[in-house]
């Protein structure tokens, strides 16, 4: 689907809006606990999502200005930024994620519309116009509602979220397709007109993975296959693994 500016603001403020009921939820000792990414707490992944809305403020303030203002000083800051949070108790925590959206959300309220097309230069050292951070944001809060594993689901998500993140993880894959993999044709049941296609390194060989839209976009981006089928020329055959997305 063609996203747009104001599709990703209303994804952002309804992703901060789910992540910030599923912090609420949380006590102390849940807030120590894993979440659903390998070697974090819950208490890691809060400190990603606030430490990530500061930095992306980050880039805001660089389409304001003009004055080159990185997401972060380094990837090692980044990495000390969570290490350093997952220590904290879990009431600072919070505040920290409701203060850095709060942030996140007045700056891109102060951008003009030139400002919107000015580029910036993401963490993984893209140079995108402004508009597209807010999509980057959006991303990282409704994936990670998911993440805290405090019971949101992929299908929890807008649909049309769901499809604008098949495109984009799709389109990432696609640009580094694994090796001596087959060609997966993603196909959601429920979704019409939506179908997405990764390379395989044999062109001869396909296999076809179908179910909800929701499973679909969870597979994509590396959260599991649960709920989908995957067939070879009309025969049940093994869902493929994916390699991480980011």
């Amino acid at each position: 689907m063609e996203r747009t500016l104001a599709d990703a603001r209303r994804w952002v403020a309804h992703g901060t809006h789910v992540c910030r009921d599923a912090i609420a939820s949380l006590d102390e000792a849940a807030f120590a606990q894993a979440c659903l990414l390998p070697g974090w707490t819950r208490k890691h992944l809060v400190a990603h999502l606030a430490a990530n809305g500061d930095a992306v403020r980050n880039l805001a303030t660089w389409a304001a200005t003009g004055v080159p203002t990185p997401m972060y000083s380094s990837p090692a800051q980044r990495s000390s930024d969570i290490e350093a949070g997952s220590q904290y108790a879990g009431s600072a925590l919070t505040a920290w994620f409701d203060r850095s959206a709060q942030g996140l959300q007045e700056a891109w309220d102060g951008l003009s519309a030139s400002a919107w097309q000015a580029p910036v230069v993401t963490a993984q050292g893209r140079t995108v116009p402004a508009s597209e951070t807010p999509w980057m944001r959006a991303r990282e809060v409704l994936v990670h509602a998911v993440d805290l594993g405090t019971g949101v689901t992929f299908a929890d998500l807008p649909s049309d979220f769901l499809e604008a993140l098949g495109d984009d993880v799709t389109t990432k894959r696609c640009a580094a397709p694994m090796a001596d993999s087959p060609a997966v044709e993603i196909c959601p049941t429920d979704a019409t007109g939506v179908r997405w296609t990764l390379p395989g390194s044999d062109p001869s060989t396909s296999i076809t993975v179908a179910g909800p839209l929701a499973a679909c976009t969870a597979y994509l981006a590396g959260r599991g296959d649960a709920g989908l089928t995957a067939s070879r020329d009309g025969e049940r055959t093994p869902i493929p693994s994916l390699a991480a997305w980011l």
